[in-house]
């Protein structure tokens, strides 16, 4: 797929590795809506792609987080660009805690509705109209945490692996229609999410030791990942092993937990910014698009 003169729809593009594919993808000639819970700093993004020449992208302020947002995401993107060419599930979150301390409290829920079932609401949206035309992608991007689980971020974890088992599933549901599927399964990068997972007792040692990514190489990978039409991608590269053989994820797993401690875990959100002010959000499951064009 050439990103020249495609329309693509980015969530979680406010900061880290969306941000960074944000500038990728426009780069290289996409049409962008860009999407997430922060409308200031995505303001700020589509002003310096606009500054370097590139078309301003379409400004989509969405809390994924809560139920019937994906749907008018899609809806509001659609209308914006006429067609969604690429759509790129990116948004996501994290939940420090066990799952016996977390178990199903509201945290854990917004976990889910924001790593799970905002994506599958996304591709729900706009895969039929993908069909349809015989042609478009769909990335997700899934976690290396589902083969190397770590106890404090089971939740976390378990989305993720939720998400890529339907990403497998999709992919076979669309072979031969034109519509593609990748999966993009990431390991650490560093990028304020990775950095907050030092707060857990133990975690340095399993951060340390993976030598951690750069959201500007995640994102030039992604970029390459959907203009060749590939299924999948694991960055950092160096880490593939863990996923076509998920028994040394797990043996690593075990091994960097020895001596954790889940009561000295505190429950905490992170990926998460806190909401912007009363009078500049828009109320919940709603979308708010602005283009930069007077509007």
């Amino acid at each position: 797929m050439q990103l020249s003169e495609k329309t693509a729809l980015l969530t979680g593009a406010s900061s880290g590795i969306g941000h960074q594919l944000a500038l990728e993808l426009a780069r290289r000639g996409a049409t962008l809506a860009l999407a997430a819970r922060r409308r200031a700093l995505l303001e700020q993004l589509a002003e310096q792609i606009s500054r370097a020449g590139a078309p301003r992208p379409v400004v989509l302020e969405a809390d994924l987080s809560k139920r019937g947002s994906a749907a008018a995401l899609a809806s509001a993107a659609s209308a914006a660009l006429g067609r969604i060419d690429v759509v790129i599930n990116n948004a996501g979150s994290n939940l420090h805690g066990c799952p016996s301390a977390v178990g199903d409290r509201e945290e854990a829920r917004e976990l889910f509705e924001l790593n799970v079932w905002s994506p599958m609401a996304l591709v729900h949206e706009l895969v039929p109209e993908m069909r349809e035309r015989g042609g478009g992608k769909v990335v997700n991007v899934t976690s290396l945490a589902t083969v190397a689980p770590f106890p404090a971020v089971g939740h976390y974890c378990a989305a993720k692996a939720a998400l890529s088992l339907a990403t497998r599933s999709l992919r076979l549901e669309l072979r031969g229609t034109g519509v593609g599927v990748l999966e993009v399964l990431l390991g650490p990068i560093d990028t304020d999410g990775s950095r907050a997972n030092r707060a857990i007792e133990g975690a340095e040692r399993w951060l340390d030791a993976a030598r951690p990514g750069r959201p500007d190489r995640a994102a030039a990978a992604i970029a390459r990942a959907i203009a060749r039409d590939r299924s999948r991608l694991i960055y950092p590269r160096r880490m593939s092993p863990s996923h076509e053989l998920p028994g040394l994820g797990r043996i690593y797993a075990a091994s960097v937990v020895r001596g954790f401690e889940p009561d000295r875990v505190a429950i905490r959100r992170t990926g998460w910014r806190p909401d912007p002010p009363a009078d500049s959000t828009s109320s919940t499951g709603s979308v708010d698009a602005t283009t930069g064009a007077g509007a």
